[in-house]
């Protein structure tokens, strides 16, 4: 068979981004010099992810990108990432004593994996439960924070701007990741949006971390210290979820989870809109139907939430606290970041089931957020608006608009075969873990299996039962856990980039 795709290019662009894969993994090792605790892990994967990407880039010295090869890289950069970024956690398990309750965390190839892949990509799932954390260096701490914003959009843009030096398809990667067709918009040249990008992104983290440190000296929230300040500012900006507290956001104080919820919902917003508020044009994101539908979403989900926890009289938390725990837990679920303010999973039944259909909105386009994304629901819906206005008046012609732009009826067909694609491999996965979970003898429920698998592959984090936001995937069996791992890796770079390297006709045609 002839191949007819450069998989040598695509490769040695991965090469690219695992060699500089080093330099955020030397922050955590000055911290464990610091600290006093073992560098040995992080050194491994930074001599590893070096050796690597070096022997990788030599594969082709002129690399070309064009469409087939931009898939092929996207979805090797995210798999290549995901697997060095578990080096630290399998070389630190294998330091310990079994005996130690340490071992039973995140030692292990499956459970590393499993963390490394769910900062990756911003899932924000866990298999460290709450007496693990104090047994974690914060140098592996801070590693998972780090990888959680790497994924969010660090390795994009840092993969943009190296492909744009060496001269090839920047624009089209970026457009293939973020499915957004506006990146050009920003700046003549791809490799000056990409710096602009980059600026808005480490700009919104550095002001997420002030904000929580300052609260911190102002004496709000006394255990907001630098530590946690910088580790909360990296994973909310992300939409990622990881929290080095064993009880997220709900270790805080309240006015620090009404801090988080903005930064959240500005993480979970086109960069492109964010870009046009730095200018001073704060209209202009107004102007965009689909952000005014993601606004909607997240005010009558969250109304909702509230009116049924004022009316479930076995809650009784007072006015504030209802909204605020309403509030948070919805925008933690739509945008994906999967921070929690308290144990929802002990909720009403109608508060978890609005919390559980927030899973698979998502928000907006070109953001840091993951799940289906608010973009497509606002064509589906126009669309299905649209088919009920033709069944009745068959001869008329009319356009889908979307702010006032006319959406061409190919993009209608794909978003329909996205949205109906994932929801069939979320079924697929549920499927999975409620049969394999009964042949490893593991109770697990119906709603715990369908919250945890849409919470895998939508890339949210915490589900429902022994998922739950105050509990973590330990407990679902071994095989379970490593078929999850590979649905974070699918669910974060939106199923097609996997589905398309495994169509013959990709390869040969």
């Amino acid at each position: 068979m002839t191949i007819r795709v450069d998989w040598r290019s695509s490769c040695s662009l991965t090469g690219t981004v695992l060699k500089w894969l080093a330099v955020p993994l030397a922050v955590p090792l000055v911290l464990a010099v610091l600290d006093g605790d073992a560098v040995f892990p992080f050194v491994a994967a930074i001599a590893t992810t070096a050796v690597l990407g070096v022997a990788l880039e030599q594969l082709r010295e002129d690399p070309d990108l064009g469409q087939r090869e931009a898939f092929l890289m996207v979805a090797l950069t995210w798999l290549g990432v995901g697997v060095i970024g578990a080096i630290p956690f399998a070389v630190v398990g294998l330091g310990a004593d079994s005996s130690s309750a340490f071992a039973g965390s995140i030692a292990g190839l499956v459970n590393a994996l499993f963390e490394s892949m769910s900062g990756i990509t911003t899932t924000g799932a866990t298999v460290m439960s709450g007496w693990d954390f104090d047994n974690q260096s914060r140098a592996i701490l801070l590693w998972r924070q780090l990888l959680q914003w790497l994924g969010g959009l660090g390795i994009l843009v840092v993969a943009i701007g190296l492909l744009s030096s060496l001269m090839v398809g920047g624009a089209q990667l970026m457009e293939t990741e973020t499915q957004t067709r506006n990146v050009r918009k920003l700046r003549p040249h791809i490799d000056e949006t990409a710096r602009l990008i980059w600026g808005l992104y480490v700009g919104l983290t550095v002001l997420a971390a002030g904000t929580f440190y300052a609260l911190h000296l102002l004496g709000v929230a006394p255990n907001m210290d630098f530590f946690n300040a910088v580790s909360h500012a990296l994973t909310s900006v992300s939409t990622a979820g990881f929290s080095p507290e064993p009880e997220s956001v709900g270790a805080f104080t309240p006015i620090v989870q009404w801090a988080v919820i903005p930064f959240m919902i500005l993480g979970a917003t086109n960069f492109v809109l964010l870009y046009y508020i730095t200018q001073g044009e704060f209209r202009h994101p107004f102007e965009s139907e689909e952000f005014r539908f993601y606004l909607g979403v997240l005010g009558s989900f969250s109304a909702i939430v509230a009116a049924i926890l004022w009316a479930d009289p076995e809650i009784g938390k007072g006015l504030e606290p209802t909204i605020r725990h309403a509030l948070f837990n919805v925008v933690s679920m739509v945008t994906t970041t999967g921070y929690a303010s308290t144990d929802f999973a002990l909720w009403s039944p109608g508060a978890t089931h609005m919390l559980f259909l927030g899973m698979f909105i998502g928000g907006m386009a070109g953001s840091t957020t993951c799940s289906i994304k608010s973009l497509r629901w606002l064509v589906v819906l126009k669309a299905f608006r649209r088919n009920l206005f033709t069944s009745i008046h068959p001869e008329a012609i009319r356009p889908l608009r979307l702010s006032n732009t006319v959406v061409d009826e190919e993009t209608i067909r794909d978003i329909y075969a996205y949205v109906l694609l994932a929801i069939m491999l979320f079924f697929l996965l549920t499927i999975f873990v409620v049969v394999d979970a009964a042949r490893a003898g593991t109770p697990v429920t119906e709603f715990e299996a369908l919250g945890a698998s849409a919470s895998i592959f939508l890339n949210i984090g915490p589900a429902f039962g022994m998922a739950g936001p105050m509990d973590n995937y330990a407990g679902f069996p071994t095989t379970t856990r490593a078929v999850m791992v590979v649905m974070m890796w699918v669910g974060r770079i939106e199923i097609i980039p996997v589905l398309v390297l495994l169509t013959p006709a990709f390869w040969k045609s």
